[in-house]
């Protein structure tokens, strides 16, 4: 699946030429997301230089959104992952826990 597949499957909003603008950074917005695809085959190297990327571009288009990094991995079966912050992950534990307590 293409990067624009991807976004569509998400139901996420592509940015217009995305990583060509100063304003348009990012392969597309998700709810409070500023979302960057990234597709492998078989395995893909993330370090602190990519994620530095990632954030300057999100903080770019909007400094109250948040960075996320979309891995696709795969050819014919296809892993999906996520890379957040960690303090993202806490709060989204956060609202999780909080639901529960109030529908339990």
């Amino acid at each position: 699946m293409s990067e624009r597949g991807e976004i569509k499957r998400d139901g996420a909003k592509a940015q217009k030429n995305s990583g060509r603008g100063k304003y348009q950074k990012g392969d597309a917005k998700w709810y409070n997301f500023v979302v960057d695809y990234k597709e492998a085959n078989s395995s893909f190297t993330l370090n602190k230089a990519v994620w530095a990327k990632i954030c300057t571009d999100t903080f770019a288009v909007n400094r109250n959104m948040q960075p996320v990094l979309k891995i696709i991995i795969g050819e014919e079966s296809k892993v999906r992952l996520a890379v957040i912050e960690w303090a993202m992950l806490e709060q989204l534990v956060e609202a999780y826990e909080e639901k529960e307590m109030n529908n339990g």
